[in-house]
């Protein structure tokens, strides 16, 4: 717990987070001055710079919740059994038209293809992600 705060990453946040809310703060302080000396434009501005440092808080917390997340996300698709690439004879059935037939040669050999690429991409994926680790 320790080593997520204090590491090199989570100082190089915390400094930028500090000097952002900083500046956000002071630039919110000086629009509020110019529009309660008359100038309209400036309350728009007022309450902007107040939700950019809101902003900043919240992508400081989630770039130092971030490696925390990933492997959540990696130990979740562990989890869930990859299904199947379905037969062509699924797809069929599911679109009530056979994409296959050949009355078009030409099209029924592009669907052929794109499904060949479905297949390989289908069996590859899971050594992919294996390889990401």
């Amino acid at each position: 717990m320790r080593a997520k705060w204090l590491s090199s990453r989570a100082l190089a946040l915390h400094l930028t987070l500090v000097v952002v809310v900083a500046a956000c703060a002071f630039l919110g302080w000086w629009q509020l001055h110019r529009a309660l000396g008359g100038n309209s434009l400036s309350w728009v501005y007022t309450f902007e710079w107040p939700f950019f440092a809101a902003y900043a808080i919240y992508m400081w917390w989630k770039l130092l919740h971030e490696e925390e997340g990933e492997k959540l996300a990696r130990r979740l698709v562990k989890a869930v059994p990859t299904k199947a690439a379905p037969s062509i004879e699924e797809q069929v059935e599911a679109l009530g038209f056979d994409p296959y037939s050949e009355e078009d040669p030409e099209l029924a050999a592009y669907n052929r293809y794109l499904a060949s690429l479905h297949a390989s991409d289908a069996r590859s994926e899971p050594a992919a992600k294996e390889g990401d680790r």
